[in-house]
């Protein structure tokens, strides 16, 4: 494999260019970084075009099996001095690994061949990519169908999303388009949408979620629009007891998904739920 001894090798400064959303639109590529992340990357067969590694650093994660599944790709693997590697490497992220990937485009007709009750969720102007990357963690834990980002200025797959989602952003169907277009979307699939509002009429755990649902949240700061408020099916609230009158988005998702899971589970005393990785 060849080796790439100076950071300031054209390869190197493509690479790192990728960090730049202007980039990332004219070339189609993202930068996807840490063991983790491009190990689930690859299981979930995206492509990759360029890896780079160090083997000093890598060698602390890899047992070599997710190197030698990366020799099985067209991809050009490139070897790195730990040097070269830290002028990469974002932050102290020394896992040993970047590599170079053409995400997937999805659309919303990718979500439509679920033949059991859909769960969705629907994100209206996320405002920040770690906040997405949150509740992208938090819908693949679940189980969810599909994510629809009501903005199609987002920036899937942001390598903020990429790190704050652990890698999870490349197991779920993810799409970016209007409001206009995902409730049309729903009508013509049956599915009823749950909105998250202070004001809600219900308190979420006392809603039936087990049909199909799309679960539509806001942000923070300005919660949902009206367009939601008049569409919404459902109308739930998250009992708020303290001063604060609102949770961070990637909680408040959480809540109202896991309160879906348990319902179509059949949850009870005897069920053993799988350990939760605390990272």
């Amino acid at each position: 494999m060849p080796l790439i001894t100076s950071s300031s090798n054209p390869k190197i400064k493509d690479a790192v260019s990728l960090r730049e959303s202007k980039n990332r639109k004219e070339t189609g590529l993202t930068i996807v970084e840490g063991y983790l992340e491009v190990k689930r990357a690859l299981a979930c067969a995206f492509q990759f075009t360029e890896i780079f590694y160090c083997p000093a650093l890598l060698k602390k994660y890899d047992d070599g099996k997710v190197l030698e599944q990366l020799q099985g790709q067209k991809a050009r693997l490139f070897e790195v001095p730990e040097s070269v590697f830290e002028k990469m490497a974002y932050g102290e992220r020394q896992e040993g690994i970047i590599a170079v990937c053409k995400p997937k485009a999805y659309h919303l007709s990718d979500l439509n061949k679920m033949k059991r009750a859909h769960l969705m969720m629907v994100l209206e102007s996320v405002e920040k990519p770690g906040n997405l990357g949150a509740v992208l963690r938090t819908c693949d834990a679940v189980g969810v169908d599909g994510v629809i980002v009501c903005d199609k200025k987002t920036d899937i797959f942001n390598p903020n999303v990429i790190r704050a989602s652990l890698g999870t952003v490349f197991s779920i169907k993810t799409v970016a388009c209007s409001n206009d277009e995902a409730l049309e979307f729903f009508k013509a699939n049956k599915i009823q949408i749950c909105a998250a509002f202070p004001d809600g009429k219900q308190i979420y755990s006392d809603t039936d979620l087990t049909s199909s649902t799309a679960m539509v949240m806001g942000t923070e700061h300005a919660g949902l629009s009206e367009f939601w408020m008049r569409h919404a099916d459902l109308r739930v609230k998250i009992p708020m007891n303290g001063l604060a009158d609102s949770l961070n988005v990637s909680v408040s998702a959480a809540v109202l998904l896991y309160e879906a899971l348990r319902q179509r589970s059949g949850h009870s005393k005897n069920h053993q739920p799988k350990t939760i990785n605390q990272q």
